[in-house]
C-alpha cells in the first residue's frame, strides 16, 4: 500500500487574494506540517487554472470574481507550500474536479494500491469534487480528507462538505470512523 497526499488549490487567490478567507489563511501552517509527513515523491497538487476570459465562462457567470488566472500571482501556489513540495506532480485544472488527476492516480494505482489523503481549498467545492471523483475511479481504495487541513467558503459549508464526504465513504483523518 502506497500512501499519497493530494494538495488541492493552495493558491494565493484562495488564501488571501480575491477569494481568500481567514479560515484559508489559518490552515496554511497545518498544510505545511502535513506535507512534511510525506515523502517528496508521493505528493500531488492541483492548481485551479482559468484564462483571461473567465468572466465569460459558465463558472465566471455564476461566480463573477476573477481568480486563478494562469500566470498571475493569484494563480501561484502559496510560496512556502510550493517550497515544501518541490517534487510534487502539479495538475492544472479548469474546473472544480480534475479528471486528469483521477486518471493519473488510477494509473498509479494499477502499479501499487494507493491510499489517498486530500487537504486544501475549498472543502465545499474543489476538495469534495476531487474526493468524490477519486472515490468513483477507485471505489475500493481508502480515500481520506484531513478536516483540520481544509477550509471552505464558510465554516458552515465546510462542515456540510465534510458530512457529504462522510456519507460517500470518504474517511476523515483524525476522527474515529463509525
Amino acid at each position: 500500500m502506497k500512501k499519497v497526499l493530494v494538495v488541492i488549490d493552495m493558491q494565493n487567490d484562495f488564501i488571501d487574494g480575491s477569494l481568500g478567507t481567514a479560515e484559508a489563511q489559518a490552515i496554511v501552517g497545518r498544510v505545511l506540517e502535513k506535507i512534511k509527513t510525506y515523502p517528496a515523491d508521493r505528493i500531488y497538487a492541483t492548481r485551479d487554472t482559468h484564462g483571461g476570459d473567465y468572466l465569460e465562462t459558465p463558472e465566471g457567470k455564476s461566480l463573477p470574481v476573477v481568480h486563478c488566472v494562469r500566470g498571475t500571482d493569484g494563480w501561484q501556489i502559496r510560496p512556502e507550500i510550493a517550497r515544501a513540495m518541490p517534487d510534487a506532480v502539479i495538475v492544472d485544472k479548469p474546473t472544480f474536479g480534475s479528471t486528469a488527476l483521477a486518471e493519473l492516480l488510477f494509473e498509479e494505482n494499477k502499479k501499487e494500491t494507493l491510499e489517498i489523503e486530500l487537504v486544501g481549498l475549498c472543502t465545499d467545492i474543489c476538495v469534495v469534487s476531487n474526493a468524490l471523483l477519486l472515490k468513483s475511479f477507485m471505489p475500493d481504495n481508502r480515500i481520506s480528507v484531513d478536516p483540520a487541513c481544509c477550509a471552505g467558503v464558510t465554516p458552515k459549508s465546510h462542515e456540510a462538505a465534510l458530512l457529504t464526504m462522510k456519507m460517500c465513504q470518504i474517511a476523515m483523518e483524525g476522527q474515529e470512523q463509525a
